[in-house]
């Protein structure tokens, strides 16, 4: 039951982080592990648009797809994941972005999951909060690149 917060203030308007976090399927051009996503479904929901879409990570030895659901909410800046098939028993992430107080945005970001195969599980207890560092920092080093 692996569980990371993380809290950051990113020189980015809340529209260009919220964009960045939303473009599911173009996670494998810069997200680690991320090997290939695939969009399976969009629809209108009460206030944005939900998004069914499977990604397969790349992790070692392991190669595994799931499935998730993303909830887009553009006007409150939140997205919320929840899982639908795959390598997990569950798997939770919420990103919420708000404009700073002087300038730039705040980024709220969570996660929690955990594995089936107890395995995997122990492998990536060994380096989970390490590893969402390191995907927190992607999407922070995808928004320099892309935005400067």
């Amino acid at each position: 039951m692996p569980q990371h917060h993380e809290y950051r203030h990113m020189p980015y308007s809340v529209e260009q982080i919220f964009d960045l976090v939303a473009d599911v399927a173009r996670y494998p051009e810069f997200l680690p592990w991320t090997a290939a996503a695939r969009i399976r479904s969009r629809k209108p929901i009460a206030g944005g648009e939900e998004i069914e879409a499977d990604l397969v990570i790349s992790f070692k030895v392991f190669r595994e797809r799931f499935g998730s659901r993303v909830q887009l909410y553009p006007e409150a800046g939140r997205i919320d994941t929840a899982y639908l098939d795959g390598p997990f028993k569950y798997m939770l992430s919420h990103w919420q972005v708000d404009a700073g107080p002087d300038g730039g945005c705040i980024v709220d970001f969570s996660v929690d999951f955990e594995f089936r195969n107890p395995v995997l599980q122990t492998l990536i207890g060994v380096v989970f909060d390490q590893a969402m560092r390191r995907v927190v920092g992607a999407f922070e080093a995808r928004a320099k690149q892309l935005y400067g």
